[in-house]
This record gives structure tokens, sequence and C-alpha cells, in this order.
């Protein structure tokens, strides 16, 4: 096939991309090409629009099958750009394809780990945890608007990518960054407050000597107020960078120390 500069892809050819990418990101996923077989899966209708040729059709798609890991929802954007340099070039710019996917999915991934992975759900599932404490499901109203969004925000990515390719990210690189830090500030502010109304944890304790008696729950209070629920949040987090014991196992150790300090009056 002789490829021309006129465009053979249209909205309807990005979009099956995306229908077949979302319910397929990481369900082909394996140690050695880790997302790549969901790349052929989900390009296959737009390759074989573009290359009539099954030979360079079958180039394309070995070409795809090299190792490829980004984050699931911002991938659009690269195979977006993949797509427009085939669209375009055809099977003979096939090492830029390789390598602009190479290039762009660590960047990519980097941003959308911080900001979709972590500060969006934490943020929001925070806020959707205080209000299910309050018995009020707007929380869970949010949650399911915010993942509608994302769902369409995906179809948004892959016509963004087509359109922009690599342009994005080298225009952007400074914007996003500061974007990921603001919303990671963000993300701190966020967790930091909610630790102080959530997690409501106490010393019943008081010290007794002759007739005099001492709370210690009010003098922390006047130390710092909720330094109890600062400290034991903080010692979780410690856990949970030495990366030894899953999410399960310290869930089970909350509980499990729960019991005993409120069994003991410790805690309360």
């Amino acid at each position: 096939m002789n490829n021309e500069t006129r465009a053979i892809l249209d909205k309807k050819d990005l979009n099956k991309v995306i229908m077949r990418w979302m319910p397929m990101a990481v369900n082909t996923y394996n140690y050695q090409y880790q997302q790549a077989g969901t790349v052929v899966y989900s390009l296959y209708p737009a390759l074989r629009k573009i290359y009539k040729n099954d030979d360079e059709l079958q180039a394309s798609i070995q070409n795809h099958f090299n190792y490829f890991n980004c984050m699931p929802w911002l991938a659009p954007l690269v195979l977006g750009a993949t797509l427009a340099i085939e669209d375009n070039g055809g099977i003979k710019d096939k090492e830029i394809v390789q390598n602009i996917k190479t290039s762009l999915m660590g960047p990519l991934s980097g941003v959308g780990d911080t900001i979709f992975w972590v500060l969006i759900p934490t943020i929001i599932g925070s806020i959707a945890g205080y209000m299910a404490l309050e018995n009020n499901p707007t929380g869970v109203i949010a949650w399911i608007i915010i993942n509608i969004a994302f769902m369409f925000m995906r179809f948004r990515f892959i016509h963004l990518g087509y359109n922009q390719g690599i342009k994005l990210v080298t225009t952007f690189g400074n914007k996003v960054a500061l974007l990921t830090e603001c919303a990671s500030i963000l993300g701190l502010v966020v967790v930091g407050s909610l630790v102080s109304s959530v997690v409501n944890i106490k010393i019943p304790m008081v010290i007794k000597y002759g007739e005099v008696s001492m709370a210690i729950q009010p003098m922390l209070d006047k130390i710092l107020p909720a330094l109890v629920p600062v400290l034991i949040t903080f010692g979780i987090y410690r856990v949970l960078r030495m990366k030894k014991i899953g999410i399960t196992g310290i869930i089970l150790m909350v509980i499990i120390f729960s019991m005993f300090a409120a069994y003991f009056k410790i805690l309360g």
C-alpha cells in the first residue's frame, strides 16, 4: 500500500479504539509485553482501515507488540498520536511510532498515577467517607459522576492525541508538571484536614496522684489538637512506605490494635 498524507481515519474509528481499550486495558497484561496485547486489540480495526495490504498490516501489528505500559486513562493520548503518524506516514514511520510510544508512556504514567490513581481517589474518597459517616449519600453520587466523566475524558484524549500528537506534551510539559505539583499540595492539605475530623481517636486515661487527677487527652489537646490521630496516621503511613505489609494486612492490624486498645481502655 502506498500511503498518502490524506488522513484515512475519522472520529468513529477513534471512538471504536477507545471502546475496545476501556474494558481490556489491563486484561491482557503480562510481564514480557505488559499492555501490548491490548494495544493491538484496540488499534486493530483502525490499522486494518489504514493498511489494505496484509504484509504492511502484519508489520504494524508486530511493531505494536513491543513493550508498552502506560497509565490506562492517559494511554489514549499515546494511541491517538501513534495512529496519527501511521495514518499519514504509513508503515515507513513504524520506528517513529515506537519511539513516540516509548518516550510518552513514562511521563504520562507519572502524571496519571499521581493525579488519577492517588490524588483524586484520596480527596474524593476521603470526602465521600466523611459524608457517609454523616449519612449523606452525596459522596457516592460524586464518585459515580466522576467515573462517568473519566470515561468520556478518554474519548477526548484519543482525539486530542490524534490531532496534537507529541506537540501536546512538548508544548505543555512545564504546565503539566506545575499542575501535578499543585494537585499534590491540594491532596496533602485535604488529607491533613480530614485526619483531624475523620480519625476520631482519644486517650480516656486519667492519671491520679492522691486527690489530684489529670486527664491525658485535654493535656495533649493543648500541645496539638488531634495529636493522637496524627501520630497514628503517620505510623500507618510509615508502615506503608516499608512496602512489607499489604493494605489488607494493615487494615487487619488496625482492627486488632483498636480492639486491644479499647478493651484495656488505652484509646477511646
